[in-house]
Formats: C-alpha cells, structure tokens, sequence
C-alpha cells in the first residue's frame, strides 16, 4: 500500500500542524500542495506542489512538477479552501476521492440547496436573492448568508425587509472589499433562508464507500439567534436524547447520498428547533479553526489521524470518545481593530478544568468579529464530568480574560 499522502494546506489554515502531526505519528510520507511556496522547500525536493486553489482544474497540470506521482495513496484537504482542488488532484492521480461534482456542491450553498431539496431532504425554506436585482419576497425572520464563506463570515438576520436590504449591501460590501471573493463569478449571488429558531448542533463523521462512520455530536450551549452568529463554545458528548441523535445521523447520511459524496471527513450543522432537525450547512472538510483538539477518542488517536486512515484505506481504531465531556471556546472578538494583547490568561488557567489556551492572532495583528471577520482570536479548552460541567469552565475562565483592541481609524 502506498504510505504518501498529498495534504493541501493553504497558506493561511489553522490545521496544518495538527495534519503534518498526525502524518508524523502515522509515519507517512507527506507531501504538501500550497499556494506559496516553503522557503524550506529545496530542502524536500519532490515534496511540495504550489498551487493555485482558485483554480483546480489546473490540477492535473501542476502534478507534472512532482516525480513519482504513484506513490501518492490519499489526497487530503485539510480544510474548506482546498477541498475543490483535493478532488481534482484525487481524480487525477486516480486515487479515492469525491468527485469535483461532489465537492463543488459542499463549497456552493445554492447547489447544496438545489440538491437537498431535489431529494425532498428536511431544510430551511430559501431563495436566492441576484445581485442587482431587489430582495425576495420572503416570510421573516431570515438569514443572509454568501454562497462560499465559512466562519459565520457574511451571516446576517433580518426581521423585516429594510434589515433584508441593509443586510444585502453590507455583506456585498463585505466580498467586494475581498479581493478573492470580489472578482469570482455570481460573487454577488446571496442565499436567503428560513430563520430556524431553536438550537443548534453539529456532526463529525467519517465517509468510506459513501456510508457514515459517526464521531461526534456536538453540542452549541450558546443561543445563536443573531444579527450576527459568531460561534463560540462546542462540547462533547451531545446531551440530545439517542432518538433525536439518530434522526440527525439519518439525516446526514441521506444528505451525502444526495450530494454524491463517497468519501473522507464530513462536518454539518443541524438546526432543532421544529420537530424534526434541519440540515443548515455540510462541508467536506472536518471541524474547522483548532476546534479538533475537543474530541478524545479512547483510542488515542487524533482526528486527524483518523482522516489519514481513512483516505488510505486503513482499518479505523476505536471511534468511541473517552468518558467524560470536553469543550471548546472560539474566543469571542470584542472589537474591530488591532489586538494588543489578551490580559489574564494565567488567571483563567487557574479555574479547574481548564485545559489551554491557543490564541492565533499576533499581537499588532488586526481583527474583526463576524460577520466581517473570517480569523479567529483563539481557542481555549476544557475538560469535566460532562458537556456542560466543561462548558461552565470556559464561561468562568474567559471572564478572566481581557482582549484590549486598539481601534483602527
């Protein structure tokens, strides 16, 4: 069997040293496709492909700058911007992969409604509103989201129609400014949907021959109601009731048979709220920022190296979480503006179960909340007796934290 893996790692991911951890630990080749360069990169001459992610059906093309293309067993994304250039790369080495096709319809939320709803699959009524041309006629509350962002960038609710619009300018405003997202076809393009009220969770799986291997549900203690849905803690193990987790599993697994998905990892977002859950959103990709660190397997294993098994084929070690519950908080950002520090963080360390924090932003470097922003300040973990004893932890800790912002004028 081959042992190389070809990981895409975009320049400005979070996941790439959990993925290049697990390789290690897996004792697998790697080779990287990004788009810029290593400056370590004459050091592993054959190891690295630089890339262009908005365009992957230059893919085949590129992989003639790597020898010994058969050596490569997996193709994997480590997160939402390269899954369209990992497909096009795994059809051409011809190794496992989901079809262009397939992928596509996870990184567009029109065609990802366009197919639920061609199976007649629970979903939030929606429409989508053209650029230029005036607002839906639409049943409030809503959410206006853009067709490709991930990280709550771009997501607005509106209660009414002046809201409708006033959501509509900002966030085009929002792709406009982005010089990427401004120049791609139908950038303008927004879905308006169903505002479902209710809580809300997300799921982890795995894909192998387009059936589900469940990981996690995750539980979102915090109400996201809007104007704006900036994520903040998740906690495992999922106190939902084993029948409502069952219909999400069905759910999920009826979801990715409808968008042609065969493999890899699969992460979605359910709304609860009236009767029967909703699907909001499916990615191809697995749990984005460093939020990967909340699962605990009583294998030992990663996430990430439970991915890399996955895409070579290898038999899966037990997927069973260890007991007790651990959490997750995407620090909340309290400003637009350059970060100056985060005060108080041997404070927070100090509260019981509190595990670390990671915060990913350098001082100096500038931030904004969603739904402008698309980084995140940090990440902190917990541990305790279960999911929301982990959550009370976080709550507690990041009172003792103090993010000072200076402005920008």
């Amino acid at each position: 069997m081959s042992r190389a893996v070809l990981l895409v790692l975009p320049t400005r991911t979070y996941r790439a040293a959990a993925f290049l951890a697990a390789a290690r630990r897996l004792d697998l080749e790697v080779v990287v496709a990004s788009d810029d360069a290593s400056t370590l990169g004459h050091l592993h001459p054959g190891r690295e492909l630089v890339i262009d992610l908005a365009h992957p059906e230059a893919a085949g093309a590129r992989l003639a700058q790597l020898p010994d293309t058969e050596r490569i067993g997996a193709v994997v994304a480590v997160d939402e911007a390269g899954v369209l250039y990992a497909a096009s790369l795994a059809a051409a080495l011809g190794v496992g992969g989901n079809s262009p096709a397939a992928a596509a319809a996870t990184r567009d939320k029109a065609e990802l409604r366009r197919r639920l709803a061609g199976h007649r699959l629970p979903q939030p009524r929606w429409e989508i509103w053209a650029d230029g041309a005036p607002p839906p006629q639409v049943a409030f509350p809503v959410v206006v989201k853009p067709l490709d962002q991930a990280a709550s960038r771009g997501v607005i609710r509106a209660d009414d129609r002046r809201q409708l619009e006033q959501a509509g300018l900002r966030i085009r405003g929002l792709l406009a400014s982005d010089q990427v997202c401004g120049s791609l076809p139908g950038a303008g393009e927004l879905l308006v949907e169903e505002f479902v009220a209710g809580p809300e969770v997300a799921v982890e799986a795995l894909l192998l021959d387009g059936e589900l291997q469940p990981l996690a549900v995750y539980d979102k203690p915090e109400p996201l109601d809007g104007p704006y849905f900036e994520e903040t803690i998740y906690t495992v193990p999922t106190g939902l009731h084993p029948e409502l987790t069952s219909l999400v599993w069905k759910q999920l697994q009826e979801a990715v048979w409808a968008l042609g998905l065969e493999t890899g990892p699969v992460h979605a977002e359910f709304r609860l709220g009236q009767g029967a859950p909703r699907l909001i959103d499916l990615a191809s990709r697995s749990i984005g920022g460093r939020c990967s660190g909340v699962l605990r397997f009583r294998s030992g294993a990663s996430l990430e190296e439970l991915i890399l098994l996955n895409a070579l084929g290898d038999q899966l070690p037990e997927v069973e979480l260890e007991e007790g519950g651990s959490g997750v908080m995407m620090l909340p950002i309290p400003a637009a503006g350059r970060l100056l520090q985060v005060a108080g963080q041997e404070l927070a360390l100090e509260v019981p179960g509190v595990d670390r924090i990671e915060i990913t932003v350098p001082v100096g470097g500038r931030i904004a909340a969603p739904p402008d922003g698309d980084r995140y300040l940090g990440f902190m973990f917990a541990h305790g007796t279960d999911g929301p004893a982990a959550a009370a932890a976080l709550r507690q800790a990041h009172a003792r934290l103090r993010v000072e912002v200076e402005p920008l004028n």
